[in-house]
């Protein structure tokens, strides 16, 4: 399917603010100008996204409560080196939302990394740069695990393998990691209390999580809230956090000392949150996925990308050049 140009930098303010794009623009500056927004259908969901700047491609995955949005700073920068394409997840923003089944498995990390390659391959390319943050840092290195001739190099941002983090789950873990468990209960119940205020849990997350309270512009957050208050989007992050507990650690467990990532990989980490406060050697736990393993901590909260998008970029276009 061919790309469409996209005419506005971002959605609109929820409640009494504009729609008017010259003012987005003066907010956001040249936000995603250049770039080309597209819907790909994929065997297992249509898969929406935006494309722009030139290079070797570049594959930039979002996390939690988020959509492609989250790249607003960071992506521009990358496009002045790369072909930048960022997506919505399976289940997230503008993406599909297929049906579920009883094991969870279309919103396994496998199925989701499914639709991604098939993105790329549909956009000409056979082997890329892979980021991701968050959820798309899961589906970034299943992604590599399952397609290792697919991926020139990983960044992965301020996550552990699944299989790591259930494996070494303990008190600090169940109560930090409380949502994980809130979302992956049992089918309807976490569906209709976050049906009920969508926006609580959105702002909970953009609220504690970060260190910087400023990174998230008004009409940002409004955006996140607007999808997270789909019904069908709801649960399927549900789904998607069902599978974790299940074929996702399975599957981990299941490559564990069988397979690596054969790519190198960069891993950045919150400085002040849940990875640097729950594992003692964040990194050494990554080399063990994977032989070539880079990284360090970052001053900033758990959103990286958006507290700290000039030295994202600036790591980025280091490691993936």
């Amino acid at each position: 399917m061919e790309p469409r140009p996209v005419a506005l930098v971002v959605a609109l303010r929820q409640d009494g603010g504009t729609d008017d794009p010259a003012e987005l623009r003066r907010e956001f500056g040249t936000v995603f100008d250049g770039f080309d927004e597209f819907d790909i259908s994929t065997s297992g969901a249509t898969i929406h996204g935006r494309r722009g700047g030139g290079g070797p491609p570049v594959l930039l995955l979002h996390g939690i409560p988020e959509t492609h949005l989250m790249w607003h700073r960071v992506a521009p920068q990358l496009a002045e080196h790369y072909t930048v394409v960022a997506t919505d997840l399976r289940g997230y923003g503008d993406s599909g939302k297929p049906p579920s089944t009883a094991d969870h498995e279309p919103y396994s990390m496998r199925a989701t990394a499914r639709d991604q390659i098939e993105v790329m391959r549909g956009l000409g390319y056979e082997q890329f740069r892979l980021v991701g943050h968050d959820r798309g840092a899961r589906c970034a290195y299943r992604l590599a695990l399952d397609e290792p001739n697919a991926v020139n190099r990983l960044a992965v941002m301020d996550v552990v393998p699944i299989g790591d983090a259930y494996g070494r789950a303990e008190r600090k873990f169940s109560l930090a990691y409380w949502v994980w468990s809130f979302l992956a209960a049992p089918e309807p119940v976490p569906e209709q209390f976050i049906d009920a205020a969508p926006a609580v849990l959105v702002n909970f997350m953009l609220d504690t999580w970060p260190e910087v309270k400023d990174a998230f512009p008004a009409e940002v957050r409004a955006e996140y809230i607007r999808k997270f208050s789909d019904p069908a989007t709801v649960h399927a992050i549900c789904e998607e956090f069902r599978a974790a507990s299940t074929l996702d650690y399975q599957q981990d467990e299941a490559d564990r000392g069988n397979r690596k990532i054969t790519c190198p990989v960069l891993f950045l980490w919150s400085q002040r949150g849940s990875v640097a406060k729950l594992y003692d050697d964040p990194l050494g736990i990554w080399r063990g996925w994977a032989d070539d393993v880079r990284g360090g901590p970052v001053p900033v909260g758990h959103f990286i990308p958006e507290e700290a998008p000039e030295e994202t970029a600036r790591q980025l276009v280091e490691f993936l050049r």
